[in-house]
């Protein structure tokens, strides 16, 4: 009973009111003072409360005396609520994003490797078309179980893996030099892009201890150049791997010639 009277008050229903409501359900019609007596509270109360449902229309009084109290159906009481509730719901969809017509949605920092699985994890559970991500292999077998989940969805996996990367769904990229990259940027990194709307990118793990941080953000711009940087990522993997000897010739060995075209002489990066 008591969970009952929590959700009508979940309606709106303060405590008297779910009260009143559910003793009349028990026996109807009944006086002002059989209601107290079934509900369990002061009488001066129950003719209160009697007044306030009957204004509401969710009981109706007789014409008789002494005034009886009949209680609308269960149905009908739980048919309105979900209309005025859907209504609201409808209203507030529409006018809420007018309030500031320049709204962006925000780019949060998660930190603490925890936050971060589960954040990760939301994500992935949140997807409903498709799941971009780059991610070393160390890393992935958190969230293999919910890729794959997601993949049995109908989902559209696909992955840049890094270090001996092994994984039996999706399309999956295999990223050499893991190790090196890893050695390079000071951990193993993450990006993520699901449905063009959700995505994150940062640290997984660190040389330096406990310096797990990612940005995570359902602003649409920032997702998207998350998706372009693993499609990119994509594209010149199997580019490498169909022209292995052409590349090696224009490039040079680790398509040296094109990193200094484009890196210079900065050390930084140079080795992905």
């Amino acid at each position: 009973m008591d969970e009952l009277i929590e959700n009508l008050k979940e309606i709106g229903l303060n405590s008297y009111e779910a009260k009143v409501y559910l003793a009349l359900l028990k026996k109807y019609p009944a006086t002002g003072y059989e209601v107290s007596k079934l509900a369990d509270i002061p009488q001066s109360r129950s003719y209160d409360t009697l007044k306030a449902l009957e204004a509401e229309h969710i009981v109706t009084a007789s014409n008789t005396k002494p005034v009886t109290y009949t209680p609308i159906k269960p149905k009908e009481l739980t048919k309105r609520y979900k209309r005025k509730i859907t209504s609201t719901l409808d209203y507030l969809e529409k006018k809420l994003p007018n309030v500031k017509d320049n709204y962006t949605e925000p780019i949060m920092s998660v930190s603490g490797q925890n936050a971060i699985h589960k954040k990760i994890i939301e994500i992935i559970n949140n997807a409903s078309k498709e799941i971009f991500i780059e991610i070393w292999s160390q890393d992935f077998k958190y969230f293999e179980p919910h890729l794959f989940d997601a993949y049995n969805r109908g989902l559209d996996i696909k992955i840049v893996g890094y270090d001996n990367f092994k994984c039996n769904f999706g399309t999956v990229f295999q990223h050499t030099g893991g190790r090196e990259i890893e050695h390079s940027l000071g951990g193993r990194f993450i990006y993520l892009a699901s449905d063009n709307t959700e995505g994150c990118f940062g640290k997984l793990s660190s040389s330096k201890n406990n310096d797990f941080n990612i940005i995570w953000t359902k602003n649409e711009d920032i997702v998207f150049l998350i998706k372009e940087f693993i499609v990119h990522d994509m594209y010149l993997i199997d580019i490498a791997e169909k022209f292995p000897e052409q590349l090696k010739y224009f490039y040079g060995a680790g398509m040296k010639k094109l990193k200094d075209k484009v890196l210079g002489g900065s050390g930084f990066y140079k080795v992905h």
